[in-house]
């Protein structure tokens, strides 16, 4: 996998604008995950914990095809709660980095008026690339 910057752009900050696969190995697309718990009950209503506990169902769920953080390449994030996000933007990279580490994959921040499942504040879906080999 290969971060891509055009020549002459500032670096992003928290993302890649975009990631270059090499062809080979096989690509695990993960479903929306919320911030439940593995009985689908939300524990708590917090933003940042909902958000903590979504990556970490992205990352089980990835676990299970044989993967690992760094093999995401995209990353989408829905959330209904905008000014949370904002104010709660350290504490999210906090979690970021403890989970994921230095790897950013190319991703979208999309705010949404709602999610389906109550009271989510906070959806993310993946990609992931895992080489042959």
């Amino acid at each position: 996998m290969q971060t891509l910057l055009p020549e002459g752009w500032a670096p992003p900050i928290g993302y890649a604008n975009g990631i270059k696969v090499a062809t080979g190995g096989h690509t695990i697309y993960v479903a929306g995950q919320v911030g439940w718990n593995t009985d689908q009950v939300f524990e708590s209503e917090d933003l940042v914990a909902q958000f903590e506990q979504a990556l970490k169902n992205v990352l089980a769920v990835l676990a299970t095809g044989g993967g690992g953080a760094h093999h995401i390449c995209r990353m989408t994030v829905y959330c209904c709660d905008k000014p949370g996000y904002l104010k709660a933007r350290k504490a999210l990279g906090r979690i970021w980095r403890d989970l994921m580490g230095d790897h950013y994959p190319a991703m979208s921040m999309i705010f949404v008026s709602d999610l389906l499942d109550h009271p989510g504040k906070v959806e993310l879906e993946a990609t992931a690339v895992i080489p042959a080999g």
